[in-house]
């Protein structure tokens, strides 16, 4: 099956600036581009009149002018459109399952309002058999959400480094595959902290030793996870960035030139449903820039 790039519709300027990201990561990986908006009919229990036909034109109409627009700008992106019969949540998780990445839109900054807080959004990344990408709106009115701009000068792909080279491998290889398909380079953050009392095994604490000390140790652990994308992507250029804290923070303070943040995913169960990690959700409520959020390959 043909991969293919999936973008989440419903008519919100988040969304408009989603569908316009995925299309121009289309046409640099030569992918089709695929729109999609779930919709239910799921009358109202109150005492007006609801009209189902018209409801349902509305949703054709505004899939139809996304699609046209989106074929306008980008002639060279072969385009579908779909109005799907399901739930959303239901709808683009079916979606991930045939596509190399899905695209949604997000809100903006701030402690409340995250990536589609309290929505559909946390539950579509932490169960997506894809790459997530979270896309927010430009900022102000007059910004127009089509533009393209080039990459400025320095931009790159940061990705957050964890863990051996194979529990990282997927990663690490999105935010690669990114950075050729944009030119740009990759800067590889791994953040590290003083072990806790009784959380390093002996033998750990040997290959540190062996390494010359805890920090030299996690410089080889990341120059190790990348050699292997370092040969597949030589024209990439790799800066290695190795730094004490907080993973979240650290990651964050790495993404001044940022054109994509990339991070793994390690959801959890709850509760209340399926819950992102915290170095994701760090990333997906506080990075100015688009986040992706990759499964374990």
């Amino acid at each position: 099956m043909a991969r293919r790039i999936t973008a989440g519709v419903d008519g919100s300027p988040e969304s408009r600036a989603a569908v316009h990201w995925a299309a121009r990561e289309a046409a640099l990986r030569g992918l089709p581009l695929r729109m999609v908006h779930a919709w239910l009919w799921q009358p109202l229990d109150v005492p007006i009149v609801q009209d189902r036909e018209a409801q349902a034109r509305s949703v054709e109409s505004l899939v139809r002018e996304a699609e046209s627009e989106i074929t306008g700008r980008y002639p060279d992106v072969a385009v579908s459109a779909e109005v799907v019969a399901d739930t959303a949540v239901a709808a683009l998780l079916d979606e991930s399952e045939r596509a190399s990445m899905l695209v949604l839109g997000s809100r903006g900054h701030g402690a409340i309002v995250g990536f589609i807080v309290g929505s559909y959004g946390q539950q579509v990344i932490a169960s997506a058999a894809c790459p997530v990408v979270a896309v927010r709106a430009p900022a102000g009115k007059e910004q127009d959400q089509a533009a393209v701009p080039a990459p400025r000068e320095g931009a790159e792909v940061v990705v957050g480094q964890h863990g051996t080279p194979e529990d990282c491998g997927a990663v690490l290889g999105f935010a690669f595959e990114t950075a050729a398909a944009h030119g740009v380079g990759v800067r590889a953050v791994r953040a590290w902290s003083l072990p806790a009392l009784y959380t390093y095994s002996p033998g750990s604490m040997r290959l540190a030793d062996e390494a010359g000390g805890l920090e030299p140790f996690e410089k080889k652990a990341l120059a190790d996870a990348l050699k292997p994308w370092r040969e597949r992507y030589p024209q990439v250029p790799v800066t290695e960035h190795v730094e004490m804290g907080s993973a979240g923070q650290v990651l964050l303070s790495a993404t001044g030139c940022a054109l994509l943040l990339v991070v793994g995913r390690h959801a959890r169960r709850s509760p209340i449903g399926a819950r992102v990690g915290s170095v994701a959700h760090a990333a997906l409520h506080h990075a100015p820039c688009p986040v992706a959020v990759v499964p374990p390959g």
